[in-house]
């Protein structure tokens, strides 16, 4: 189920921790890729230490109704537009996720992510090497 006969490669979900300038601080263990981001949030209960330790999350989409101190863009409504304080926000959301968006894009550049035809569960421990010499860059 996890496997892509199109893209002949297994499908992963890795929850990414970065601090407020990009920094990757946590990698979650791989799950299979049909994972949806919040219930790997959930599963690695990362919204509930968030919420303990009072830590404001800047979230995209796929995580509303974590709720806490996550906080996530508005979302369009069908036929309706944002009104324009929602798309401010927004805007502003997205300028302060820049950081963590160019820390995800520095793990993906990886280019073992990119051709891997290994179990997912491999993929963790490959994630920890590469979290490791990430931080020493």
């Amino acid at each position: 189920r996890d496997y892509s006969g199109k893209a002949r490669r297994h499908g992963v979900n890795i929850q990414a921790v970065t601090g407020p300038t990009g920094e990757l601080i946590w990698y979650s263990p791989a799950l299979p890729g049909r994972t949806v981001d919040i219930t790997a949030a959930r599963t690695h209960h990362i919204i509930t230490v968030c919420e303990r330790l009072r830590i404001p999350v800047l979230a995209d989409k796929a995580y509303v109704g974590a709720g806490g101190t996550f906080q996530v863009p508005f979302k369009r409504h069908l036929g309706r537009p944002l009104t324009t304080r929602q798309a401010a926000v927004n805007r502003a959301h997205a300028r302060l996720r820049f950081p963590v968006e160019r820390a995800l894009a520095r793990l993906k550049a990886w280019r073992i992510f990119r051709k891997a035809r290994i179990s997912p569960n491999r993929l963790t421990s490959i994630t920890k090497a590469i979290l490791t010499l990430e931080r020493r860059r």
